[in-house]
């Protein structure tokens, strides 16, 4: 196990970088502490597959240094690293058992069959592969090739970190909260660095006790999955996470007040003063309720998804969606609604003014 510290990482996969979109990753920048469960989120193309590979040492970084427990390993090899990484598609020997696919690496480092016998007996408990340790591996299922993929990757007790590339990208949907729930519970009892890259929210909010959102080569927060839905520090952040994602309304800021389609609006963050270029009001859709009064609006559409209602509506300012309870009686027409101040954050060029 070990702490993973990145320092001023930048990588292009170009010669020469003219602009920001030459860069794959930018200055980034963070700490990883031994033993966390940590989740890198992103769309495709965000740079996190990048990333995981340039921690896991199949990529040499542009520029900066990456170290565990605070030695500087950037030129060392992934053998030299001690990492396991678990791949999207399935890694596994075929021809060989079950039981043969997980003892394979530890035969690589010489441990005795006892020793060997007794680790794969209990990862085989842990992924439910107990009764099918002496079948052969090409007769599994999708989602049994990847648990032997898992299960090889966590086998072994010498390992710095364990790396998941989108892991669960081949399993079938019912079986993927089963598996999301499996891997939080190794972690817990194996206790082990992990890092789990996904472009899933459910996945990495599930799995990660911390969340690193990335967008366009950067980070741009990190924090618990209730620091991110609550206080997005980043608009990208709040419009990623959350179904539906966070409304992002533009807004005037004069004198420190706070105007949107003609309404005074109150937010959690105080603005003083604003040289922005653009500046918008954050709030998500479970944070904003009906009222006589307020921001008059007009009801476009009732989605309604069992549990919930989505409401589309739209005002002078734009277009604001409203997440409600089922039973929740919905106005017809014109009404009015009202933002909860304690979840209204203003932002000042995509980022929340502090």
């Amino acid at each position: 196990m070990a702490k993973v510290t990145l320092k001023n990482l930048s990588h292009s996969y170009l010669e020469k970088q003219n602009n920001n979109a030459d860069w794959a990753l930018r200055d980034i920048s963070i700490d990883w502490k031994d033993s966390g469960a940590y989740a890198l989120l992103g769309p495709s193309g965000c740079g996190k597959t990048t990333l995981l590979n340039i921690v896991s040492g199949l990529l040499k970084p542009t520029k900066g240094n990456v170290l565990f427990d605070d030695k500087d390993v950037t030129t060392l090899n992934p053998v030299e690293r001690d990492i396991a990484q678990i791949f999207q598609f399935p890694v596994i020997y075929d021809t060989m058992s079950v039981y043969d696919n997980l003892a394979f690496p530890l035969k690589n480092r010489g441990l005795s069959d006892g020793e060997i016998a007794s680790k794969v007996k209990e990862i085989a408990e842990m992924l439910e592969l107990t009764s099918t340790l002496k079948n052969r591996a090409s007769g599994l299922t999708a989602d049994g090739k990847q648990k032997i993929s898992l299960g090889r990757g966590l086998v072994r007790s010498d390992v710095n970190v364990i790396m998941f590339d989108e892991p669960l990208t081949v399993i079938d949907p019912h079986l993927k909260w089963v598996l999301r729930s499996k891997l939080k519970e190794l972690h817990q009892k194996i206790n082990r660095t992990m890092i789990y890259v996904t472009h899933d929210q459910t996945e990495a909010l599930t799995f990660a006790d911390q969340v690193v959102v990335m967008h366009e080569g950067q980070i741009v927060q990190t924090g618990t999955p209730v620091e991110l839905f609550e206080k997005p520090k980043h608009t990208f952040v709040g419009h990623f996470i959350g179904s539906p994602g966070m409304n992002i309304l533009p807004c005037e800021i004069k004198n420190g007040e706070v105007n949107f389609g003609g309404q005074k609006i109150s937010s959690h963050n105080a603005i003083k003063k604003s040289n922005f270029s653009k500046t918008q009001i954050g709030i998500r859709p479970e944070f904003i309720n009906f009222s006589k009064e307020g921001i008059p609006v007009k009801i476009k559409r009732v989605s309604n998804t069992g549990r919930h209602k989505i409401i589309d509506t739209e005002c002078t300012g734009g277009n604001i969606k409203i997440l409600s309870n089922a039973s929740t009686e919905i106005p017809s027409g014109s009404t009015h609604v009202t933002f909860n101040k304690k979840f209204t954050y203003i932002y000042g060029d995509n980022w929340i003014i502090e």
